[in-house]
């Protein structure tokens, strides 16, 4: 008898695709509500899922994706400062 491991699917708040955990990238909350990128989405926090595309960042920015999944205003800054990070890690 075979087991067959469970693959968890996180949804994209950009475009709204369902994915697996492992191809998406997780935007979070710190308790200090610091916005931050974690891409081994293992850090502590509130988090929202995204793709590893600059589209679904902006997707997510123009249908206000992230402010529902946290439940709060997000501050422009905070955007720049994410698609930096963005850049940051397409780069790699």
């Amino acid at each position: 008898m075979g087991s067959v491991k469970k693959i968890p699917m996180r949804k994209c708040v950009g475009c709204g695709e369902m994915k697996s955990k492992k191809e998406m990238m997780r935007v979070l909350k710190t308790l200090e509500n610091e916005f931050i990128l974690d891409a081994t989405g293992k850090k502590n926090g509130r988090g929202a899922y995204l793709c590893f595309s600059r589209e679904c960042l902006e997707k997510a920015v123009k249908n206000r994706g992230l402010e529902r999944s946290f439940k709060q205003s997000i501050p422009a800054e905070v955007y720049e400062h994410l698609k930096e990070e963005m850049d940051a890690i397409e780069t790699k």
